[in-house]
């Protein structure tokens, strides 16, 4: 229906600084949409990819469709591979939150698992972080704490035995 306007390459660093406050100012989907015309003109915009993908991860548990599949669709583009795990743990412990917040049957469970997935991300992340970032110890720090405050339990499989008769 409408053709989208193409932004100049000089006017990149000023709409990646818009998007970033857009996010700041918790209005993702306006961050979103900067990034998605960021991405149309380099689409191997590193900086751009992150951003989108943390507001589409802002948006976790909001009436908004599609978020977590789009979240991790952008996550492979994503070239170096420490951003990649870190990242990766952001989405699963932000799933978790969402669901947390959602509440519902099973929705601990749920979310004791994408902790502990996220967890795993970090951990990969904490392997291969650059001297002095700390971030994914950080943020593994708070998935526990989260875990613990929350009393959140991983499922117990309990197998019922069909008996015959």
């Amino acid at each position: 229906m409408f053709e989208f306007k193409p932004l100049s390459r000089d006017g990149i660093p000023a709409a990646l600084e818009k998007a970033m406050r857009y996010r700041l100012l918790n209005e993702p989907g306006e961050a979103q949409s900067i990034c998605q015309d960021i991405l149309r003109l380099e689409p191997d915009n590193q900086e751009a990819l992150v951003i989108l993908l943390l507001a589409t991860t802002d948006r976790f548990g909001t009436a908004y469709a599609g978020g977590v599949t789009a979240a991790q669709e952008v996550l492979p583009k994503i070239h170096n591979p420490y951003e990649r795990n870190y990242y990766g743990g952001i989405i699963n412990e932000r799933r978790a939150k969402a669901l947390l917040r959602q509440g519902g049957p099973g929705s601990g469970f749920a979310a004791y698992q994408y902790l502990r997935e996220a967890m795993v991300c970090f951990e990969k992340a904490e392997a291969l972080r650059p001297p002095g970032n700390d971030d994914a110890l950080l943020r593994w720090n708070a998935c526990a704490r989260n875990i613990m405050c929350n009393r959140l339990e991983a499922p117990v499989d309990d197998p019922v035995e069909l008996q015959s008769e």
